[in-house]
């Protein structure tokens, strides 16, 4: 499914799911499926100064509260802007969740100007986000917004 195509579903799930979690849960679903090289995705919600892990497709991670600040996550969402790391290990703010990651994307989720949390997505390949995938992730954070 192209890029088009997958925000129209995520739009279609927004007018159909009741709650704001499963949403968010059926929305990284759909991502985990139709862009095999996000190999986890998740959704930190920001609670208070700390970002509580929501719904996530992959492996377990110890990474269930992040303080806002410290990692790649807790830097997108004090900075309130994108953040793409093409080597996860040359970046000393990373939290290894995974031996097999090697780069990682982060969006923060944003309403009126203010964090509601961030969508977080690993893959084990290095430099795999391109720009259509930033783009993507940016408009899906704008949905998920549109409902918390």
């Amino acid at each position: 499914m192209d890029d088009r195509e997958l925000l129209d579903t995520m739009l279609r799930l927004v007018a159909s799911e009741p709650s704001e979690r499963g949403l968010m849960a059926k929305g990284v679903a759909l991502l985990a499926r139709e862009r095999p090289h996000f190999n986890w995705i998740g959704v930190y919600l920001l609670q208070g100064g700390m970002l509580v892990l929501g719904p996530f497709v992959g492996k377990p991670t110890p990474h269930v509260r992040i303080p806002l600040g410290q990692g790649i996550c807790g830097a997108a969402a004090q900075s309130g802007q994108t953040i793409v790391v093409d080597d996860v290990q040359a970046d000393p703010r990373y939290l290894a969740c995974s031996l097999e990651t090697r780069s990682e994307i982060v969006v923060p989720i944003v309403r009126n100007g203010r964090v509601l949390g961030e969508i977080d997505v690993d893959s084990d390949a290095p430099a795999a986000f391109s720009e259509a995938d930033r783009l993507l992730l940016e408009a899906v954070a704008k949905i998920f917004a549109s409902r918390l």
